[in-house]
């Protein structure tokens, strides 16, 4: 078989387009959602989970839970506010909110509602019920449950690096505050630390 110039080029062109995409494979392995998995160093799923778990197991031992129980004869009724990232790296804060939430409302030590967003979204869905809904199925405004004491923080970190390695310290702190006159009555630390080492490889 004889091939022209053209020929040529485009047989030569396609075998390099085939071996360009030897070697090059994706494999994805299915894990448990629980499974501790460091790949960067950053903070990550684990960390929120974990530091969430922590923060509000402690923020309940605390007496001002007691306290407040044994002067209203209820629960306290509980709202996450803001939770800063002043940190060197991008932090999915919301992730760590909903961690907050979910051990919050799980604990059943406390009565939680919804942060500001929601209410803002549920207080529209009133609106449009005032006008579009049944009157027997209308949900009347001025009934919401007003929060006793709001849980909000911020995340911090500290970076050192040098020759390939690095020490990342993780601060997380949240307070919980009396919202009817501003007293912290509890403040929480947690506190992490990562050395990520980058291996040079030798050609």
């Amino acid at each position: 078989m004889i091939l022209n110039h053209r020929s040529s080029l485009v047989v030569g062109v396609s075998v390099a387009l085939a071996l360009s995409g030897c070697g090059h494979e994706t494999k994805v392995t299915r894990v448990d959602t629980e499974a501790v998995i460091d790949l960067s160093g950053r903070w990550n799923d684990t960390d929120s989970r974990m530091v969430a778990e922590a923060m509000v197991k402690d923020a309940l031992q605390y007496p001002w839970l007691g306290n407040f129980e044994k002067a209203n004869q209820r629960q306290p009724v509980v709202v996450v506010g803001t939770v800063l990232n002043s940190s060197h790296e991008h932090i999915s804060v919301q992730t760590f909110i909903t961690d907050l939430e979910r051990e919050l409302t799980n604990s059943q030590k406390i009565t939680f509602v919804a942060g500001k967003g929601e209410r803002d979204e549920v207080r529209s869905e009133r609106k449009e019920q005032a006008i579009y809904a049944r009157e027997e199925t209308q949900k009347a405004p001025g009934k919401e449950t007003g929060a006793d004491f709001m849980m909000k923080g911020s995340i911090a970190t500290i970076l050192d690096e040098a020759d390939g390695t690095k020490a990342v310290f993780y601060q997380v702190d949240l307070q919980m505050i009396d919202l009817e006159n501003n007293a912290k009555v509890w403040y929480g630390q947690k506190k992490l630390k990562k050395v990520v080492e980058r291996k040079r490889t030798i050609f």
